[in-house]
Order: structure tokens, then sequence, then C-alpha cells
């Protein structure tokens, strides 16, 4: 006789979930340095919000050990590879509350929230954590310079980013570094960073998603703002490249630029940078970078003028989406007045 108040198990045995993240699995980037991947973008998919958008992009295409692991008929847990997968949604602009202090400023709040799902490898809580407030921060530094917030007065507009799925955190820049003592205590030796460069491609689809949404809820904007990533890589790959490190002088041509940097792509970075752009008054807005940069200010500009390329090849895609959802709403007015 079974307890009914106690859930029990399975009868059978059950494999535990696996995740696989051994960098020396991971494939070498195939895609020119100035390739991007695609890009799925569209609006008007929240009808009760003022507005919204949606956003995807698919991993890159590289076949590897881990694929085919993954796609084995055994393996038990089948699935593809993560992409990034983004939906924003605004509300407003609305009025503020009566006992709200007046400003004669449209307020602007942004919540970034990852899905308890997006993460394969494990689960997240409902709860904020200092990650999530993080990416709020700057998406909000990056949509206030574009929002017109002037003659808004005691009025508010909400826009919050979910993030269904998005890419491990198992790669980040200095992925060919070794241990500490080998690199020796000068900082000028060292290559590399612990901040994860799959934060700032979420940031980057966070702040064009968010875009897109604010002009389908009909805000004002001076520009669109766009998100692009880029990567400074040492240039090769083997072992020869993974040796490389341990040098304290390296030459100029070592290195290249790379536009939107993969997690699943071995790429050898040790510095990495995300701005968000206003391409038609070709402003910066929010500009994040991290890891060490070789050559002082010069490669550093080279590294931001890297993500603004890649920016600008995404506004393609955002111009595009918005004008696909503003005709769609033209004929639907259209209808309804006909």
């Amino acid at each position: 006789m079974t307890d009914r108040r106690r859930v029990n198990g399975p009868p059978g045995g059950t494999a535990p979930p696996i995740s696989i993240v051994h960098p020396k699995l991971k494939p070498a980037r195939t895609r020119a340095p100035d390739d991007l991947r695609k890009i799925y973008l569209r609006t008007s998919l929240t009808p009760p919000a003022s507005g919204s958008a949606y956003l995807e992009i698919p991993p890159p295409p590289s076949p590897s050990p881990v694929d085919s692991l993954l796609k084995a008929p055994n393996h038990p847990r089948r699935k593809s590879p993560p992409s990034l997968k983004l939906t924003c949604t605004v509300h407003g602009p609305r009025p503020l509350p009566r006992s709200a202090p007046f400003t004669p400023y449209m307020q602007l709040s942004t919540t970034v929230k990852f899905a308890p799902f997006a993460i394969a490898s494990r689960r997240r809580g409902y709860v904020r954590d200092s990650t999530e407030r993080d990416l709020a921060a700057k998406l909000e530094n990056a949509l206030r310079g574009a929002v017109i917030v002037e003659g808004g007065g005691k009025s508010g507009a909400d826009i919050i980013v979910t993030i269904l799925e998005c890419e491990e955190n198992g790669n980040t820049v200095g992925d060919v570094v070794e241990d500490s003592e080998k690199l020796g205590n000068d900082q000028s030796e060292r290559e590399v960073s612990n901040v994860n460069t799959a934060m700032m491609g979420v940031l980057a689809g966070c702040v064009t998603v968010a875009s897109a949404a604010l002009v389908d809820a009909g805000i004002r904007c001076l520009d669109l703002v766009v998100g692009g990533v880029a990567g400074l890589s040492i240039k090769g790959n083997g072992e020869d490249s993974q040796n490389q490190h341990i040098k304290a002088e390296r030459q100029e041509g070592d290195y290249q630029i790379i536009l939107d940097p993969s997690v699943r792509e071995k790429s050898n970075l040790v510095a990495a940078c995300m701005v968000g752009y206003l391409p038609s008054r070709d402003e910066i807005t929010e500009l994040w970078i991290t890891g060490f940069v070789p050559g002082g200010g010069l490669a550093a500009e080279e590294l931001v003028d890297g993500a603004i390329r890649a920016a600008s090849q995404i506004k393609s895609v955002l111009i595009e989406a918005v004008n696909d959802g503003t005709r769609a709403k033209l004929r639907i007015n259209g209808k309804d007045a006909g």
C-alpha cells in the first residue's frame, strides 16, 4: 500500500541531466570576422501591452563533437543548441500615482528577468539577482539617450524584458589563459577576465528588442538604439595560439577584431566590448568593455569601432521589423475604419 501523502519517485531508474561545457570540445569559429548570426525580430506580439517585440538569434552553425553527442538517440537530453530568445513589453506612457512627486520628465523603469528555464544547466529563481539588476541598469542607460522624456510630466513607462533562452555561462574572456602563476604578478602580462561574454550578447539583444518595443508603443525617440558586440581575439587556433598567452609582449598583428562572438565558438578572446549605438546621430549611449586590451587606447578604439560596425549591421533588421509592424497596424486601422 502506497502513501498518498508522499510524492513517490518513478519505479525505474532515471538518467540525471548532463551539461557538457568542456573547453576543448568547443569548435573554432568558422564565420568570417565581420559575419553576424541571423536575427529574427518582430513587433506587436503582445496585444495587452502598449508595445511589444520578440528577438531570436540562433546558435552559430558549426558542427562539433558536442553537437553529435547531444543529438545521439541514446542521450538522455536530446536538445538543440541554446540560442538567444528575448521578449519585451512596454506599458505606458501612463500617469503616475497621486502620491508621486511632480516631475516635468517621463520616468523610465526597466526590468530584466531570466525565465526559470532560460539556462538549461540550472534553474533560476523567481527573485531578481544581482545579474538581472545590473543588466536592467545598463539597459536603462542605453535607452535614456534615445527616448525623449521632455513633455511627459508626471508619467512613466515600464519596459520589461524577459530572457526566454540564452547561451550557457561556460565561456569567459581569456578562455585560453591558464593559471595566474604562469602569467606573473604584472597586470600588463595578464590577459584574463572573469566577466562572461554571454551577458554582453544578452544585453545587446535587450537593447535592440527594447528599442523596437518602444517604437511599437508610440513613444517618441531621437533615434533607434541598437546593441552591438565585438571581441578582441588572438589570431590562429590550436595549441600554438593557446600557448602564446604567456608572452608579455605582443605585436599588433597578433590580434584581430571579430563581430558577434558566441560562447559556443572558441575564439581565443582576450577582451570584449558592447555598445548601445544611435546610427543616425552617430552617438553611443552605453559602453561596456571587459578584459585586457593590449596596445593602450588605439586597440580600445578599434574594439569600440568593431562593436559599432556590428550595431550598424543590425540596424537594417531593426528598421525593417519596425516598418513591417507599422504597416500591419495601418492595415488593421484601415479595415476598422472601413
